[in-house]
């Protein structure tokens, strides 16, 4: 190979060292943005996320095509990009739920969202999506709750909660037993969420499990079938081989026979003329 294209390829490759660098540094501020609390007219972190994808794009197609010819420890792995895909997408997702006008919308697109499962930086112990999406889920439950408890049966304007609490009488009982059951609702409908994700990521890994033991059974049928279809294809050519061989041997085993049986039968003429010369006549 060239010192030209060498060098090229060196250069493709700290090309995408540096544009993966670049994307951890961009998702680490996103992070730290989205765990902050942002004005309402914040329009840096959209534009954030924005670039985010635009740069996850350019690091799959560097990735997908065959340009790390030297240096392949810069190279990210499948697994790695998969997760900065997961993250970006937690933050674009959550940027969305936050458009929403209700509360009860924002709750429901949170419980969607899928936070990364690793740490983007080794300073961290635990991954900062999953802290914000742990925020941001307190934050939509708790202005769910308030809402529910703004409302007024009778068709008053709504009240603030803390001024409920204020009021003398039966009422705030009642108030705070129905923020009570309130809360183990949403607990329960929370725990009823988490206990269908984990059922369907337990279903979604034994239907990857078994798919790739189906896999692993039809590649080895595959290569029993193969084998077997060469074997047969080799015992044909053997079968051919041989019948040749008998067929030549069969053609001449008759010729020997014929040429033997001629023969015996001149000797056998000749002694009898010899025979019949030289024994004398009978009187």
């Amino acid at each position: 190979m060239a010192p030209a294209e060498a060098a090229g390829n060196r250069w493709v490759a700290m090309a995408a060292s540096r544009l993966e660098l670049n994307l951890v540094r961009l998702l680490c501020r996103c992070e730290t943005m989205a765990a902050e609390k942002r004005d309402p007219d914040e329009w840096r972190l959209e534009k954030y996320v924005g670039a985010l994808e635009d740069m996850l794009q350019a690091l799959k197609a560097q990735a997908s095509g065959q340009v790390f010819l030297f240096l392949t420890s810069s190279k990210p792995a499948s697994e790695v990009i998969n997760e900065y895909s997961r993250k970006v997408d937690f933050l674009k997702g959550m940027l969305q739920a936050e458009k929403l006008t209700s509360s009860s919308e924002k709750a429901l697109a949170n419980q969607f969202l899928a936070p990364g499962r690793v740490p983007t930086t080794a300073r961290e112990r635990v991954p900062a999506t999953k802290t914000v999406h742990l925020q941001s889920r307190a934050q939509y439950t708790t202005e769910m709750r308030s809402e529910l408890l703004a409302m007024d049966s009778a068709g008053e304007p709504e009240l603030d909660v803390r001024k409920r609490i204020g009021v003398s009488g039966p009422r705030p009982v009642d108030e705070k037993q129905s923020a009570a059951e309130l809360d183990l609702v949403l607990q329960r409908h929370q725990n009823l969420q988490e206990k269908l994700a984990e059922e369907m990521l337990g279903l979604a890994r034994s239907l990857k499990t078994n798919t790739l033991a189906a896999q692993s059974v039809i590649k080895k049928d595959n290569q029993t079938l193969s084998h077997s279809l060469k074997m047969a294809d080799q015992n044909l050519e053997k079968l051919k081989t041989e019948s040749e061989r008998l067929e030549q041997h069969t053609q001449k085993s008759v010729n020997w026979l014929l040429w033997a049986m001629l023969i015996i039968v001149c000797f056998i003429f000749i002694n009898m003329i010899l025979f019949i010369r030289i024994m004398p006549k009978l009187k």
